[in-house]
């Protein structure tokens, strides 16, 4: 009796063991969701198509973080002079609202500014963020927090996001701020002397950089483009949870932040279809600290997607698990449509098909910004 007593005693010890090693087990339980979400972060997988996003899953013992959202959309995303866009225009559409020609950055088909969501939320007191894999100047990042008639303005972007006055900037493009070629503005010591706490790769690690709340933020982590997460790039996830935390603490008003997996989309231009998986499993890490901020709040929404498809990518017969057999049709872009997934407060209001433009459109509603003043776009036709 006293031996069965004790096996059932050890019986319960080792399951109580077991249950407090599971990450499941432990799990914090979700946060109950508000009616509005008081943050929203948007993540950009570049070039990110539905294959790609499937690519990465077979490949990953049939897993994603992305998959966990459970509501879907896609979005349409040709631009006003092409069906095939790039990504100043796409980016531009989701920034601002407004459908316009390819290459232009936070401009109208008429070459006109037109006001950014990251500018609506600096004016209404939120706190603001970018982070990329590419330069920080690159066509994504900059159409939220720039105007300029070509994406390959660089030194021009890097001058308008300096008077943005957003408070967290993390990608390359170091030389475009403090060695420029058009001027002799030094703009990393103007952010310095605005209050910018300012750091890069050459300094130290961002990994054991300093996030202080009290000052805004810019951290280079290249010269010029980051490395491939191949060659060892590997501080997208890291600042995203870093920057989560410290936009939190920036306002109490709530925060917007864009994050970017700019490489996914250079994978494809060069048909390499499993760097193309690697950055989108890098990108997908991102995605699940968004979650995990999220889960645990209850008053963020977090939306992903691409500006497009690059490469066509395909998924050929003879492919088994974690074993894939890609081809590719071009090395440009391509017209497809591409998903959006969304979680959290309002996150239905993204399944559907609808044009780009609208996600513009949805977040200023979920976050209850005024009425948009940028001319409305949803109903462009080709």
């Amino acid at each position: 009796m006293r031996f069965l007593r004790s096996f059932f005693i050890l019986a319960i010890a080792i399951t109580l063991l077991e249950a407090c090693s599971s990450s499941k087990a432990i799990a914090v339980p979700d946060a109950p969701l508000a009616e509005k979400p008081k943050n929203i972060i948007l993540l950009i997988g570049d070039g990110m198509g539905l294959a790609q996003i499937t690519a990465a899953l077979y490949s990953n013992n049939n897993r994603l973080n992305i998959t966990e959202m459970p509501f879907v959309g896609f979005h349409k995303t040709y631009s006003t002079d092409d069906l095939v866009t790039d990504s100043a225009a796409g980016a531009t559409a989701f920034a601002s609202g407004i459908k316009t020609y390819n290459n232009a950055i936070g401009l109208n088909k008429d070459s006109l500014p037109v006001k950014t969501i990251l500018e609506e939320a600096k004016e209404l007191g939120l706190a603001t963020g970018l982070i990329a894999t590419s330069t920080i100047v690159h066509a994504t990042p900059a159409a939220f927090a720039a105007h300029a008639k070509s994406r390959e303005f660089y030194e021009e972007i890097a001058s308008d996001m300096a008077e943005s006055n957003v408070d967290l900037l993390v990608g390359g493009g170091k030389k475009y701020f403090d060695r420029r070629e058009y001027d002799n503005r030094d703009i990393t010591t103007e952010l310095i002397k605005k209050g910018y706490r300012v750091s890069d790769y050459s300094q130290e690690d961002i990994g054991t950089a300093k996030w202080d709340p009290a000052k805004p933020f810019v951290f280079f982590t290249a010269d010029k483009q980051p490395l491939t997460v191949a060659a060892g790039r590997d501080y997208l996830s890291y600042t995203t949870r870093k920057a989560l935390t410290y936009l939190e603490k920036r306002s109490d008003k709530g925060f917007f932040l864009m994050v970017e997996g700019s490489q996914i989309d250079w994978a494809c231009h060069a048909n390499d279809a499993k760097l193309s998986i690697k950055e989108t499993l890098d990108f997908d890490k991102a995605v699940g600290e968004a979650l995990a901020f999220a889960r645990s709040h209850g008053n963020t929404l977090v939306i992903v997607t691409a500006d497009h498809e690059t490469g066509g990518l395909s998924i050929n017969e003879g492919s088994k698990m974690n074993r894939l057999e890609c081809s590719f049709t071009t090395i440009n872009h391509t017209a497809t449509m591409v998903p959006v997934f969304a979680f959290g407060p309002m996150a239905q209001k993204f399944a559907g098909i609808f044009e780009n433009t609208m996600i513009y459109k949805k977040m200023c509603a979920a976050l209850g910004f005024p009425e948009p003043q940028n001319p409305a776009a949803s109903s462009y036709q080709k």
